[in-house]
């Protein structure tokens, strides 16, 4: 229950208590898969984990919900308030939006960098005016703020055994290959959006521009160049999934399982994508229930194990947290418009 996870974390008053609750029941809706990850973490760790995702939540459905018509100023001028917000939220801790309230409580018990919120917050406000990008390092540069520093949020709470430093470029490399998979399995929703993530550079070298996109999108066919070009795309996102991989043994070993298994459901998403023939111009890849609920059985096995092995000499042994607590679905993915999501 939400409120166990707010009495284990020590969150008594109640403003504070209701904005972590809206940030879970944002999780819980939007964030699917995360929330099911969220679960294995210990009890007391999950509070923050919502109002991180809440936060990053929050910020993308002002730039990127298909359902709203706001126009591009307006939306500019949202982003701004939010700025405003957070400022205030974290030199204060006070705030009268939940998601920003919740996260500056965050921000200060985990002693999180204001930096990452802030170049987090100059992405946002990029995906208002930037449609595509050149080269892989005008793409990563958007990321930084957009992905990287969500792993890089999620460290202080997750803990790790080896110098946070030493952690930090996997966390923040884990962030990245999670947000290539969005690009890849969202081809077709971003293009709606005006926006085409996949870099110029990779598209040219197969024959792809724009024009080629919006045909296969409406038109429902495929292309071997556009084919190419996103198998070209998925090998270069196993290989940032290569390079985040380490630091999942440098965290705390009761928070592994979550993270293991978030890394999992998103590596499927690739292999469904592969299986279906790349066809994300005209079907959303989705990892299978099977497969989903095998990968949460098989993490709360390691969580049982991990808190036999770690917890302290003479204290009962704590049962696994449940596969669900919450009245809503965890079947499936998140939605489509939730692509920047805590690590």
């Amino acid at each position: 229950m939400s409120a166990r996870e707010l009495d284990a974390a020590a969150i008594t008053d109640p403003a504070l208590r209701a904005a972590y609750g809206h940030c879970r029941r944002l999780n819980a809706r939007h964030g699917k898969t995360y929330f099911l990850a969220t679960r294995l973490l210990p009890v007391e760790r999950r509070p923050a984990v919502h109002a991180l995702y809440g936060f990053a939540r929050w910020a993308d459905d002002i730039v990127d919900d298909l359902e709203v018509t706001t126009a591009p100023a307006e939306r500019s001028l949202a982003l701004r308030r939010l700025q405003a917000q957070l400022d205030r939220g974290l030199r204060t801790g006070e705030s009268g939006e939940p998601v920003v309230t919740a996260l500056a409580d965050t921000a200060r018990r985990y002693a999180i960098d204001p930096l990452h919120f802030s170049d987090f917050m100059t992405s946002m406000r990029q995906d208002l005016e930037v449609t595509e990008y050149p080269t892989y390092g005008d793409l990563e540069r958007y990321m930084h703020g957009s992905a990287a520093v969500i792993g890089l949020q999620m460290l202080p709470v997750l803990g790790t055994v080896v110098p946070r430093a030493e952690a930090a470029p996997h966390a923040a490399a884990l962030g990245v290959a999670f947000q290539l998979t969005n690009f890849l399995r969202d081809v077709g929703e971003d293009l709606d959006r005006g926006r085409i993530y996949l870099p110029q550079e990779l598209l040219g070298a197969h024959g792809v521009d724009r024009a080629l996109l919006h045909w296969s999108r409406t038109t429902g066919r495929g292309d071997p160049r556009i084919t190419a070009a996103l198998k070209e795309a998925a090998a270069f996102t196993r290989g940032v999934y290569a390079t985040a991989a380490p630091g999942l043994a440098m965290l705390d070993p009761v928070a592994r399982p979550c993270i293991r298994t978030a890394f999992v459901l998103y590596g499927a998403i690739l292999d469904a994508i592969a299986d279906g023939g790349y066809a994300v111009l005209h079907r959303r890849a989705a990892v299978s229930r099977r497969r989903r609920a095998a990968v949460a059985c098989d993490g709360l096995v390691r969580v049982a194990a991990a808190r036999l092995r770690h917890r302290p000499a003479g204290a009962p042994a704590l049962p696994p947290p449940a596969p669900s607590e919450d009245p809503a679905p965890h079947h499936g993915t998140y939605t489509p418009h939730s692509r920047k999501e805590p690590v």
